[in-house]
């Protein structure tokens, strides 16, 4: 049963996907984090108005790459809580990957 459970992690690869970081503009809002927790993620990757992550479009700021090939978190080590409760394969990925038909 485990074996299985990692087998089916390993197949939501995070840096082959991206989908969570670009599905919307909404999702990385900001919620538990201590303000000196969100003074660590680096300016320009915030939106003080709006109490999330500064998105261009539907897509975070802090991401780089092509969603669905290759792509990385700009700010992984100080993200909020929002963006680390997001588990590969859980209901939350699935819905990002199936709006990019991944």
């Amino acid at each position: 049963m485990i074996h299985q459970a990692i087998q089916g992690a390993a197949a939501f690869d995070c840096q082959s996907c991206g989908a969570c970081c670009a599905y919307s503009r909404d999702w990385p809002r900001f919620s538990l984090e201590e303000d000196a927790t969100l003074a660590r993620i680096p300016a320009r990757f915030v939106d003080d108005e709006a109490g999330r992550m500064r998105c261009d479009g539907d897509r975070c700021s802090a991401l780089s790459g092509v969603v669905g090939q290759h792509t990385s978190c700009n700010a992984y080590d100080v993200r909020p809580d929002v963006c680390r409760e997001c588990q590969p394969g859980d209901e939350a990925c699935r819905i990002a990957r199936g709006f990019f038909n991944l």
